[in-house]
């Protein structure tokens, strides 16, 4: 039996799947035309025109029509005709979408089509033999989508659906989606009032509320701490400069429509734009005084906001943003230097990313420009193969398993990219490590060698633990908003049993906050019941309970968001506890 884990059986699998679909709607509703049907990471979809949107009534029907033809054992059969035959067969049938595609193709092309039971589709392919290997489908969402995906086109209803070779497979798929759904940052996020956005600041420009700026100052200390402890400089650069800035980085040619620029060069008026990166910046403290090699490597950290100007339909909550905080560095180093400072690079990523919790689901791609592209690039061919070449063997010397994705480099060198999934399994870059053997040039950095002459450093361009906002939104996934300790924005919730117990809550808050906790209390006129369930909902790790007993004894009530009640004991004790559970990071 074929392998469902092949990515080639699946797809056609699943492309057969998104026909028994097609086939399925052309039985219910013979008016309705078709268009596109291809698959895609997870399931496929179905384009057709049709009178109305389709309800869920009209997939559950749907679906008992696709049970049929698979329970009918259909064979799938592969046939080609002239163009000429192909546009009569499709006029006949009335599918008009299918001629224009017939129209568009080129003049040598093969005209295939695929027929099951007495269904036949204009399809490139390809198919699996028969109908009755679909076993297990579910049709999951309806949506609208303009014909190529034009606006000046019509609008065409969308089916999207799943399929697998048996039900244990399909009701996990749809287990994973629902946790997924539940886990979902820019719905958890909201909920736990850590971030929201405003229509009229602007799309992909999220406001950081109290809770999600505390997760993200802790972030930022832990992460300037340790870079320091590290041997880095920290520096404060501008947010902002001139466009003479970004030409000599190459920026200006090369990246200008990902920036926001003012003002317009092209009518005498001074141009200025935000700061995609930080890299030209800091490369002014390098260039401050004269550099030796005594002086290398120098490691300048900067924990930086940039701007990038990303089009409407890549944004989403915290993933991708268009304002957005990072950890950046830049490394100036000598050539022998480099394969240790590249290596320090990753451990230090490494560690961030199991500080975190983000280590377990994370892949390594490097990244090499594509020599049939060349436009995108600044620097001649030898100079990228020979980057290329040493990277290739610092990443071998470091044993590390990684694939290769050509055109992905950044302009002036390649680069590694520490990749990640999110809760929907859409992979995204979370930390880069890049060599640069092109910009301290055009820059004029130079160091005085042992030998008197003076050479350009390699720059190593890097991030500790990515975009925080990313971070952020990859940790409220992770956690289910349920944070580690000593992460969580509040770690401790106080609750007074009554009115009474609200005056000992209080100096219990004061002895915590002097030892550095992060607390609130919770003195409102409620039952204990329900200042605990609304404690529960918010996540705090810890939740200390006071009453006549407690305030007596000098004592607290402790429950845990885990491990429920942990019974009575003195406030030592528990802060002790609190206390190792905040010095080892531990995770939930």
């Amino acid at each position: 039996m074929p392998d469902f884990a092949d990515a080639s059986y699946r797809d056609a699998f699943r492309h057969t799947a998104s026909h028994i679909l097609a086939q399925a709607v052309k039985r219910l509703y013979p008016e309705t035309k078709l268009a596109i049907g291809p698959t895609i990471e997870n399931g496929f979809y179905y384009d057709f025109d049709h009178d109305g949107s389709f309800t869920p009534e009209d997939l559950t029907a749907i679906e008992a029509e696709m049970e049929k033809i698979v329970r009918d054992h259909y064979m799938v059969e592969r046939f080609e005709l002239p163009r000429a035959e192909a546009r009569a067969l499709m006029l006949e049938k009335g599918e008009p979408y299918k001629v224009e595609l017939i129209d568009d193709l080129p003049a040598d092309a093969a005209i295939s089509f695929y027929k099951q039971g007495e269904f036949t589709d204009l399809c490139a392919g390809p198919h699996i033999q028969n109908t009755s290997a679909v076993r297990a489908f579910k049709l999951t969402s309806t949506a609208g989508a303009y014909w190529r995906g034009s606006e000046k086109n019509k609008m065409l209803q969308r089916i999207y659906g799943t399929a697998f070779p048996d039900k244990k497979q399909l009701d996990a798929y749809l287990a994973a989606v629902e946790e997924a759904k539940r886990r979902d940052h820019n719905k958890l996020g909201r909920e736990l009032k850590l971030f929201t956005t405003v229509d009229y600041i602007g799309q992909g420009l999220p406001i950081l509320m109290p809770k999600g700026a505390k997760i993200i100052q802790i972030l930022q200390r832990f992460v300037e701490d340790e870079e320091e402890r590290r041997g880095y400089q920290l520096t404060k650069t501008p947010f902002m400069a001139k466009s003479d800035l970004y030409k000599i980085s190459g920026h200006w040619d090369h990246y200008r429509d990902g920036m926001f620029v003012i003002g317009d060069e092209s009518k005498g008026e001074e141009a200025l734009a935000l700061r995609p990166m930080t890299c030209p910046f800091q490369f002014q403290v390098y260039l401050n005084e004269s550099r030796s090699y005594r002086d290398l490597p120098m490691r300048l950290n900067e924990t930086s906001t940039l701007f990038r100007n990303e089009s409407s339909g890549e944004m989403h909550g915290l993933i991708r943003v268009r304002q957005f905080t990072i950890s950046e560095a830049h490394i100036a180093c000598t050539p022998d230097q480099l394969e240790e400072e590249f290596r320090g690079c990753l451990d230090l990523a490494r560690f961030m990313l199991e500080a975190v919790g983000l280590d377990e689901d994370v892949s390594y791609r490097f990244s090499k420009w594509d020599p049939n592209n060349r436009d995108k690039y600044i620097g001649d061919p030898e100079k990228w193969d020979a980057a290329q070449a040493l990277m290739k063997q610092i990443l071998d010397h470091l044993g590390l398993d990684y694939v290769e994705a050509e055109g992905e480099a950044a302009f002036y060198g390649p680069k590694l990219d520490i990749q990640i999934r999110n809760v929907h399994g859409k992979e995204d870059t979370l930390i880069t490590v890049q060599i640069d053997f092109q910009l301290a040039e055009r820059f004029g950095m130079e160091y005085t060698d042992r030998d008197g002459t003076k050479k350009n450093p390699i720059v190593v361009h890097r991030t500790s633990i990515g975009c925080y906002e990313r971070t952020l939104a990859l940790l409220i996934e992770k956690y289910a908003g349920a944070f580690p300790a000593w992460l969580a924005p509040v770690q401790v919730k106080l609750l007074p049993i009554a009115e009474r117990h609200a005056e000992y809550a209080e100096k219990v808050a004061a002895r915590l906050r002097e030892q550095g906790f992060r607390v609130e209390t919770d003195a409102r006129e409620e039952k204990i019941g329900k200042k605990i369930r609304e404690a529960q909902l918010e996540k705090v790790p810890y939740m200390l309970v006071m009453g006549d007993k407690e305030a007596d004894s000098a004592t607290v009530a402790v429950r845990s968001r885990r491990e429920g009640d942990l019974g009575t004991m003195p406030l030592d004790d528990f802060t002790d506890k609190l206390g190792s559970e905040v010095r080892m990071r531990v995770r939930p």
